[in-house]
């Protein structure tokens, strides 16, 4: 509808009572405000009436609707408008009306404003709709004068400004309370500081480009101590490093500000938030390009003060982190974290890498002969080396008191280039040491998904390599671990059939040369797997050396040969002796000495009639534990016989510091006794016996020749099949009952 020039111009011109309507000078900001009528000419003098109108430092910006569904329309489009100047009478009577429902219900604006105007002075909407859609004002065009215009507009700008801030306040304080629950589930502390920088680009509502967040390590007094823990935007790649990389000095200059005066800091391009307490500090630095609004100020202030605690929180869990994943002496990922580091680079870039260990060699002696600080050092030494000549490529972890770990390219991580880096020595305290080093290998293309059974596969072939004596390293091959199963369930089931006493002391008798008469036997130990099938004891005994589980096995031998011994004795064979193989565990085991005189004791037998059999290869191992022991087992009148002598290529000092009794002549010299250099060798350890007042005894004699050759060379006794094979008790009584006949 059309109205009336005379109207037209009251509205325009008149200005009785009219307020006089004072802002600042400088806008901050705009008030969108949608003209809805469908006369044109309304339009036009509307904003010519309140074009120079600024109400709280913001000026008008117009919009124009000429029919309701264009207005509903452009509001879908635009919801952050402030204000509707709405005619009620336009394709409807009820038009403008129905606008105003489809806004609050449909559209769900409930902070725009409305002021319904008619040219229709008897046409009035009823007070339940103006009071059921929330209408801010009611006027007809014609009392509508420009001073009464603008008191309505400033009175609705200021409640639209009212409610959208009761509004913001209480989407702000949601966005808290869920912001603060979020970040305190967070553990690691770059999640945690990421999740602030996004929080707060929210709570403001910037996007979260340019945000970053950064945490002083020491004392706030330089900038390189300040590393980006958390980043958003063209910011994010930077993340761990230090602040400088960043090449920005404002944003160098703002967080070292804010660490240094633990204060906030707003200007008109940035903001930096302090963050944390007199032990862990932190900077947020936001890149606005505009200033923060006073009600966003109270927003972030409230939200920085419900994650403090969250952020403190984080930062000890971090520490504990650390000191879990990190192994305190050396800075670099203790075993724990090595093995999640084999697993992400096995899961994302197994092709061309490769894991290695590093065991280094007689490690113990260096801490036991120069104390622990310098071991200390030495592997603060070794670490720095490896960092020095992998640490661009690969990445280093120590994995044991002595082993280190390494994972990287096939390229770099060579044995060759491994064993260059331990060539020179390692300067340790004044001390300046050589060391040499094992190594393991595994191709992550070789190997297991999972971390755990990767370093299990390395330390396979380490372990290999170890044992190997033509090299120092191994790469792990599928098979290593067959062999392992296999001789892990052989020990399980050894220890199986020993705790059910399946094992068997079987004896073989050992005969003097002077009248061919058995002088004693050697106890052998057998391990049943069926009729007439065995284990043979050169498999079996040095796992359950490795086990440790022969100290038990030997302490049960010793018994069975002191029982036999007893039991011999009753028959009428008291002076034969039983010579019984003792290895190096049972020498290191405390109170073995004193085991094997109770042992005599319990049984009441002759000690004389005990003999105990000992390589060359124990005596090397602990020449002070092993004299010391024989010797107070031979005061107590207990035999001792040196086993395989020769083989071992030992030092003829300790074979005239052992106690012994009897040397036997290794099977090997009497296999080849009629070559010359067996021949040279058997005669030479027979002619020493002699020389040091020692019995003789040769092993493994199958044939008359042999047997005539140890008798022409002076030896006093031998054993073997010729004469008798092992066999078990009850068999070896009816063997001795037909020798005396």
């Amino acid at each position: 509808m059309m109205v009336s020039k005379e109207t037209d111009e009251d509205f325009l011109f008149l200005a009785e009572d009219e307020p006089e309507i004072a802002g600042p000078e400088q806008t901050l900001g705009e008030w969108h405000l949608l003209i809805v009528d469908d006369d044109e000419e309304i339009h036009t003098v509307t904003k010519l009436a309140l074009s120079d109108l600024t109400v709280m430092g913001k000026h008008l910006v117009f919009h124009h609707a000429y029919s309701g569904k264009a207005a509903v329309q452009f509001l879908r489009q635009h919801p952050h408008t402030a204000l509707v100047l709405l005619d009620v009478v336009m394709e409807s009577d009820d038009a403008g009306l129905k606008v105003v429902q489809q806004i609050r219900e449909e559209l769900g604006m409930d902070e725009i404003r409305i002021v319904l105007r008619t040219g229709q002075p008897g046409y009035a909407p009823e007070e339940s709709v103006i009071k059921e859609y929330d209408i801010n004002d009611y006027k007809t065009k014609t009392e509508l004068t420009r001073s009464k215009l603008v008191t309505s507009i400033i009175a609705s700008l200021r409640s639209y400004q009212q409610i959208r801030t009761i509004n913001q306040s209480r989407r702000g304080l949601q966005k808290i309370i869920n912001a603060g629950a979020n970040l305190l589930e967070q553990h690691s502390l770059h999640e945690f500081s990421e999740g602030v920088v996004t929080q707060i680009s929210s709570l403001i509502g910037l996007h979260a480009e340019g945000v970053l967040c950064a945490q002083i390590e020491d004392d706030g007094s330089a900038s390189d101590n300040i590393y980006v823990l958390g980043a958003a935007g063209h910011y994010a790649p930077y993340i761990k490093c230090q602040l400088d990389r960043l090449d920005n000095p404002r944003i160098v200059a703002q967080i070292t500000k804010c660490l240094r005066t633990r204060q906030h800091l707003f200007t008109d391009l940035d903001t930096v938030l302090y963050l944390g307490n007199d032990t862990h500090s932190a900077a947020v630095y936001i890149e606005t390009n505009r200033p923060i609004e006073e009600l966003d100020r109270q927003l972030i202030e409230v939200f920085l003060s419900n994650i403090s605690i969250g952020y403190e929180n984080v930062t000890l869990f971090q520490q504990l982190k650390h000191a879990a994943y990190i192994d305190p002496l050396t800075k670099t990922p203790n075993r724990n974290e090595f093995i999640q580091i084999l697993q992400d680079t096995r899961r994302y870039e197994a092709a061309g890498n490769v894991a290695v260990l590093i065991d280094i060699d007689h490690f113990s002696d260096v801490n036991d002969g120069l104390g622990q600080d310098v071991g200390n050092e030495l592997l603060i030494a070794v670490t720095f080396r490896l960092i020095e000549h992998f640490g661009v490529t690969c990445q280093l972890g120590r994995i044991g008191a002595d082993v280190f770990g390494l994972v990287g390219p096939q390229t770099e991580l060579t044995p060759e280039r491994l064993q260059a880096a331990f060539a020179e020595p390692f300067h340790a305290s004044e001390h300046a040491l050589q060391v040499n080093a094992t190594f393991g290998f595994c191709r992550l293309t070789d190997t297991a998904e999972q971390g755990l059974t990767i370093l299990k596969h390395v330390y396979i072939a380490l372990n290999k390599a170890k044992k190997h004596l033509g090299q120092n390293f191994q790469y792990y091959q599928a098979e290593m671990e067959d062999e392992m199963a296999e001789r892990l369930a052989m020990l399980r089931m050894l220890r199986q059939d020993f705790a059910q006493d399946k094992l068997q002391l079987w004896y073989q008798p050992q005969v003097s040369l002077n009248g061919l008469q058995v002088v004693g036997m050697e106890a052998l130990l057998r391990w049943p797997q069926g009729p007439g099938q065995f284990v043979s004891p050169a498999v079996f005994i040095p796992l359950a050396e490795y086990s440790g589980l022969i100290v038990e096995i030997g302490d049960w031998v010793l018994a069975q040969a002191c029982l036999q011994i007893k039991q011999l004795a009753k028959q009428g064979f008291d002076n034969l002796r039983i010579a019984v193989n003792v290895s190096m565990p049972q020498f290191r085991h405390a109170g073995f000495v004193q085991s094997v005189i109770d042992c005599v004791n319990y049984y009441q037998i002759n000690p004389q009639l005990l003999e105990l059999e000992i390589t060359e290869s124990v005596v090397m191992d602990e020449p002070k534990i092993v004299i010391d022991a024989l010797q107070k087992l031979k005061n107590f009148g207990i035999k001792v016989a040196i086993d395989d002598f020769g083989i071992g290529f030992s030092s003829l000092s300790y074979l005239q510091q052992l106690p012994l009794d009897r040397i036997k002549v290794d099977r090997a010299f009497i296999r080849d006794i009629d070559k010359a250099a067996g021949e040279v060798l058997a005669e030479t350890i027979i002619s020493l016996g002699k020389r040091l007042n020692l019995s003789t005894i040769a092993e493994g004699v199958e044939t008359k020749a042999q047997e005539q050759a140890v008798l022409a060379m002076g030896c006093d006794e031998v054993q073997g099949f010729m004469y008798a094979k092992p066999m078990p008790p009850a068999e070896l009584l009816l063997f001795l009952q037909q020798q005396k006949k």
